[in-house]
This record gives C-alpha cells, structure tokens and sequence, in this order.
C-alpha cells in the first residue's frame, strides 16, 4: 500500500505538475494515491524535455520519410544510407538550460549525450558540430558579464568532452543578440558512421532475457534535470546547478570501445542510452517500443553514494551509463568484455 504524501500542493509545485496532472495521475493508477517514486516518475515523463507534449504537434509536421531514411524518429538517433554498405547516423540536441545554470558541464554533458546516442546504434562517432545563440557580450552590463562568462564555458566544454572522446569538433556557428540574454541557445551534433546491417536499436524484447546496466556508477547529480530542462529560464536558475549533471569522458571513451566490441558478438537484443530522467526513460522506451514488460531490481544499481533512495536511483542523470538488453545465457561473456575495458 502506497503511503500518503504529506503537503501535496508544495510536493507538485516542486515537480511542476498540476491538481489536474494529479487527478490524472490517481485515474492511471485505478484511484489509488501515487507514492513519491511515482510522482517523480511521472513528473519526469511528461516533461516537456521528455514527452514534447506541447511542441509534438510542430515537430510530427515535418518530413521523415525517404527512400534514404533507415531510421526516423523514435529511436536513439536517426540513420541515412549514404551507399557502399553505409550509414550516416545522428543526432542534434539543444541543452540551452543546463548550459545557461553551469556553463562548462552542461555544454559538455550535452556533447556526452549525443554522442552516446549515436554509438549506442552501433555507429563509431567520427564529428561535432554546434550552433550557439548568445545574448550581450559588449557592454558592461552584469548581463553582458554573465554572457561572456557563458560563451567562454559552452565553448569549453564543447571541445574539450570531444577532445577527452577523440572525436573532432569541425565546425560550429554562432550569433549574438540581446533577445537571448534569458535564454541562450546550445545545439550540439554528432555524426558517426556504421555498416547499414550492423545498426543496433533501444528495445527490450524477448521474455526471460537479461537486462544489464552498464557504465558509470549511479549518483544523485542531474536529480529534476529533466523537469528542469522544460521550465523557464529565470534568475533563480543559476542556483539550480545540483541539477546539472557532470560528465566523465574519459568512461565514456571506455564505455564505446566496450560497447562497439560487444556489438560485433551476437550478445545484444538492444541497447538504450540514460539520458534525460536516466534509468526511468530508458527502461520505459525499451520496454515500451517492445510493448513488454520490465522487472527492475533497485538493490542491484551500483551506487556512488551512501543513503540513495528508489526516487534517486529511478531519476538520476549521472552520465555515461546504457542499459543493454541481452540474450539469456550470455551475461557472463558481457560481463568480460566490460571488466576488459
């Protein structure tokens, strides 16, 4: 039996969630109360970041489908064939507030994230771009001196998670104009490349097969990032930075060489990089895209601080982790090739 939350309208203000959101709530779950971990659950899930339950209507506007398109929305990154056998794959993200609260990591970890996307497919990545929208940066405003203190952070860390990576950043753009004073913009691309029979898809099928996580330790860095990453951009947000995760590219560089030796094995039914609402939006888009079921065992996370609750584990962001599907039987030999590296 769920227990009760105490002070409901604060508990939802923190979330960002509605009485209606939570009538809503208590009619999926046939009437009963949620608990916290719940609460957190959902709160993270109809983000804007995660669900893009207000923008879904303009983005389903345009084209995904062509004779070149291996793979369009929905997965990790998308894939185009450009001939010979190969495929270019992926990704564009924005982390415009993560980077406007903690320039260095948010700029970086957005990097990060993309980059997982991307040989989460089976890719190697080979390139980053960016496109960077500043405000102010000429006069001697305190706005202007947050503004430059910003470039300098986003360019930052920008390059040097590529470099840490040894993926190459060829080129980026950017404007600057006192309209983005409050709201900066931080668009980071990676491109990696593939056989067109060796792409790797987040699903987690097959009943009675093992779901492994793999990858850095869980903490409590990045907690609320996707609920924050959907809210407004106000001064109040640069005492936000708790909610801004912190990248190790140097795992991540172990974490791809691991992932790109597994995928040459038979091991893997699918893969799914923790991104945005971590453990939670990867185990649900993997058991989702399957239409099956996912047994989640809490206890068994590695953890890199002491006290971490079930709300902690379900919606950290800490960086450079994956969750992998694998065929039963074959844990052991993954297991290997993760120690290995």
């Amino acid at each position: 039996m769920s227990q009760q939350i105490e002070n409901i309208e604060e508990v939802l203000k923190a979330h960002k969630l509605s009485l209606a959101d939570y009538d809503h709530i208590k009619q999926i779950l046939d009437g009963r109360e949620p608990n916290i971990v719940e609460l957190g659950i959902f709160s993270a899930m109809w983000s804007e970041h995660c669900s893009y339950k207000s923008s879904k209507k303009y983005l389903n506007g345009f084209p995904t489908k062509a004779p070149w398109v291996i793979q369009g929305p929905g997965e990790n990154a998308g894939v185009i064939d450009i001939g010979d056998g190969m495929a270019a794959v992926f990704k564009m993200e924005s982390h415009n507030h993560p980077s406007f609260i903690e320039p260095f990591q948010g700029a970086a970890t957005g990097v990060g994230g993309i980059l997982r996307d991307v040989f989460t497919m089976g890719a190697r990545p080979v390139a980053n771009l960016n496109a960077l929208r500043f405000g102010d940066v000429q006069s001697d405003s305190d706005v202007s001196r947050y503004q430059r203190h910003l470039v300098r952070g986003v360019v930052d860390g920008i390059g040097s998670y590529g470099n840490c990576m040894g993926v190459p950043t060829v080129g980026g753009e950017m404007s600057f104009d006192a309209s983005y004073n409050g709201n900066i913009l931080v668009n980071a691309f990676a491109l990696g490349l593939v056989k067109s029979d060796e792409i790797f898809l987040g699903l987690a099928e097959g009943v009675g097969n093992p779901v492994m996580y793999v990858g850095s330790k869980t903490g409590r860095d990045g907690l609320g990032g996707a609920v924050m990453s959907s809210d407004s951009f106000t001064e109040e947000s640069k005492s936000l930075r708790p909610t801004v995760q912190v990248g190790d590219p140097f795992t991540e560089k172990l974490l791809l060489e691991a992932c790109l030796e597994l995928f040459q094995t038979d091991h893997v039914v699918g893969i799914q990089d923790m991104g945005a609402a971590g453990l939670t939006s990867s185990a649900f888009e993997m058991a989702g895209r399957s239409r099956s079921g996912m047994i989640m065992h809490l206890d068994r996370v590695p953890a890199r601080e002491e006290g971490m609750t079930p709300y902690d584990f379900m919606l950290s962001e800490s960086q450079e982790r994956m969750l992998l599907c694998a065929k039963k039987g074959s844990e052991q030999e993954i297991i290997d090739i993760f120690e290995k590296w």
